[in-house]
């Protein structure tokens, strides 16, 4: 049995023109003033003007030593205590990890293990709103009872991950922060550019000047196959058509994180993930709101392909997904550059995480009337046209040669693990959290 199975299973300078206003050249005759005076004057104005268009200073800007950061999230000797105590490695030889969207999904379950086995393990979340913060304060929870503390912050803040890097000299990173979820694109396109473009760039620069460099593993996904019809999805395949913005930031970090292993010597590993599911997911997915209409009598949506087949996807449990996280660590080369200066080739991988055995939507929801022991209200809908794509099937060869990934718990043992954890967390029960 798996231990995750009752709990958590998881700008520029401002430069001002120097050329005085055409009023002022052509019409001095009608100021009476002192050189002095008409520059004072025009400085002065100047200076006005350029208050009024600057925005207001934010938070992540502020120097650490200021002292109106005592109210902060972070900063002083009890936070840098805990810092250090969290991603000190229990076990001789322990990787020290800094882990980004440690209360996510993935973050969690691949947090809380590599503490078990004795790694150091910083985490880092912004907590945002983007589904139930509760949830995330859940696991957050078990985060801490596991010994792992999760500093409150955002991967843009590069105050923040600076302070971090002169704390603690990690020896990887694993990125998991990211805005998830292909149809919410279509609402809020500014967030998955502000966290998996220019997030993930902030993380890489701060990165590449630490000195020694970590290597750096990141989550890509499974969309940046986006419209391909050839199958099983391999690493080799283009992935030049994607069907969401999701997919394309996704596509777009894979090209960025190249240029920074070219540039700057940073050992790279990107890990496209393809359906993950599990106990502590995420509840945008379609098997944990499917979970929840059921149970409550409200009909779902099932949707099905143009030619009327159903939808498949290759569903991959959290465990599976955890030890392929792990195994690109532990197989990870160092990086070759130090302080943002290259010394030679740096490692660059990319590996599919997959179940391998594609599942059509309409199985997921038999197996889930089977387990909640319900009948779920269907209603068919063609497939729209808001970024999903029909189906996904993983080819895992690589990533099986590579760094050892066997998956080997099918969709409705998964599932199971699952749904005893739903009913678990939602009922009430005191013991909801425990690990």
């Amino acid at each position: 049995m798996s231990h995750l199975d009752d709990l958590p299973s998881t700008p520029g300078k401002y430069k001002t023109d120097k050329a005085l206003p055409y009023g002022i050249l052509h019409h001095h005759r009608y100021l009476r003033l002192s050189k002095p005076t008409l520059w004072a004057s025009l400085f002065l104005a100047l200076f006005l003007f350029y208050l009024l268009l600057s925005p207001p200073p934010t938070p992540s800007r502020r120097s650490l030593n200021d002292s109106s950061l005592s109210s902060a999230k972070y900063g002083g000797s009890q936070w840098e205590k805990k810092v250090r105590k969290s991603a000190h490695p229990r076990s001789r030889g322990g990787l020290t990890v800094l882990v980004t969207g440690a209360a996510g999904f993935v973050g969690t379950h691949v947090s809380i293990a590599l503490r078990r086995r004795g790694d150091g393990v910083l985490g880092l979340d912004n907590f945002n709103r983007y589904y139930d913060p509760k949830l995330k304060r859940a696991r957050q929870g078990l985060l801490e009872r596991s010994g792992v503390f999760v500093v409150e912050g955002d991967i843009n803040d590069a105050v923040l991950l600076k302070k971090l890097y002169d704390v603690v000299l990690f020896t990887h990173v694993m990125h998991l922060a990211a805005q998830a979820g292909v149809r919410y694109a279509m609402q809020n396109p500014g967030s998955y550019v502000s966290s998996n473009i220019a997030g993930f760039v902030n993380l890489l620069e701060v990165s590449k000047s630490a000195n020694p460099q970590p290597a750096v593993v990141w989550a890509s996904s499974s969309s940046v196959y986006g419209l391909n019809k050839k199958v099983p999805f391999s690493e080799k395949d283009r992935t030049d058509h994607p069907a969401s913005l999701y997919a394309a930031t996704k596509k777009a970090g894979e090209g960025i994180a190249h240029t920074y292993n070219h540039i700057y010597g940073l050992s790279l590993t990107g890990l496209r993930f393809f359906t993950v599911y599990g106990p502590w997911g995420r509840p945008d997915m379609a098997y944990f709101f499917f979970t929840k209409d059921i149970l409550k009598g409200k009909t779902i949506t099932v949707f099905e392909s143009p030619d009327k087949g159903s939808v498949a996807r290759d569903f991959t449990y959290i465990d599976d997904i955890v030890k392929g996280c792990l195994g690109a660590l532990d197989t990870a080369e160092k990086s070759t550059g130090s302080g943002g200066k290259k010394k030679g080739p740096a490692m660059f991988r990319i590996y599919n995480l997959g179940n391998t055995s594609p599942v059509p939507v309409t199985k997921l929801v038999k197996i889930l009337e089977k387990l909640l022991k319900m009948k779920a209200k269907k209603k068919v809908m063609p497939l729209p046209r808001n970024g999903d794509v029909e189906f996904t099937h993983a080819n895992i060869t690589l990533a099986q040669t590579e760094i050892g990934y066997k998956p080997a718990v099918d969709l409705e043992t998964g599932l199971k693990k699952f749904v005893k954890w739903y009913m678990g967390f939602y009922s009430g029960s005191k013991k909801k959290s425990s690990w």
